[in-house]
């Protein structure tokens, strides 16, 4: 498994943010300006693709921070 701070730069590269954000572990989801349905498709699909596990919407639905995905796909 990838570090977190890997981690990290996988899940800024899949959600494309139009302009840098600063993202730490405790970062919350919902402080980011593009955590949309889009955003978290692509997070589906990386940790499908990265990681090899599969996750739904409603399992971001329930992670509040980055180090909430990283414990999901970890």
């Amino acid at each position: 498994m990838d570090s977190i701070q890997i981690f990290i730069e996988k899940f800024t590269s899949a959600v494309d943010f139009q302009n840098p954000v600063p993202i730490l572990p405790d970062t919350r989801l919902s402080e980011l300006p593009e955590w949309d349905s889009l955003a978290t498709l692509s997070i589906i699909v990386m940790s499908d693709m990265e990681y090899g596990k599969t996750i739904t919407g409603n399992d971001l639905a329930n992670c509040k921070s980055i180090q909430d995905i990283y414990a999901l796909v970890n």
